[in-house]
């Protein structure tokens, strides 16, 4: 199986939809043929090259939330703070400038956590996540004409009880938040020889 063509559908000031034709190495039901052509419709960014996302833990053990409309889903959502990798820019200093922009919180130190797809079903997009620590707080970056973000100080020991009274409270809350948030934390235990 390998991707043999791409052709973009549309494209927009941040996405592009495109028409990925791929050979596909199982045969078609009733054909003797050993490769298939199949089409996939997949979303790409525009102007970046991925996406990073940060999981900011303080030294009291609060980590540290963001709250924003999305208008892809009609509705507020509790995630981590992330954002778009500019081209030439290294992913760690999208990071750092990333976290100051939407909590303005400084990172001493950014660990690399992990990497992959974030929906491979539909989008071409890669995460790259850090764990931000040594936080000290500097004041908001410039956001975005369309952040209008509520950052959100949550104690680690009762982050499932916050999740929950958010949700009852009309909000989604970002899958990442769950997992990510776990390995951030496991990796920061190991660092420290807690684990």
């Amino acid at each position: 199986m390998k991707v043999i063509n791409r052709k973009t559908l549309w494209e927009g000031k941040f996405l592009r939809a495109v028409l990925v034709e791929y050979l596909d190495g199982r045969p078609s039901e009733g054909s003797a043929e050993p490769d298939v052509i199949r089409d996939w419709e997949t979303i790409e960014r525009v102007g970046s090259r991925g996406v990073v996302v940060i999981v900011p833990f303080t030294s009291d053990a609060l980590v540290v939330l963001i709250r924003q409309f999305r208008p892809a889903v009609d509705g507020y959502v509790v995630e981590l703070p992330a954002g778009l990798i500019d081209k030439g820019e290294k992913a760690e200093e999208t990071a750092h400038r990333e976290l100051i922009e939407e909590t303005g919180y400084a990172a001493g130190v950014m660990d690399f956590l992990i990497s992959g797809p974030a929906s491979s079903g539909s989008s071409s997009e890669i995460l790259d996540v850090f764990v931000a620590s040594e936080l000290s707080f500097v004041g908001i970056g410039e956001r975005d004409e369309s952040e209008n973000i509520e950052v959100l100080m949550v104690p680690l020991d009762m982050l499932d009880q916050k999740i929950s009274e958010l949700q009852a409270a009309g909000n989604f809350v970002d899958l990442k938040v769950h997992g990510m948030i776990r390995l951030a934390r496991d990796y920061l235990a190991k660092k420290q020889g807690k684990a």
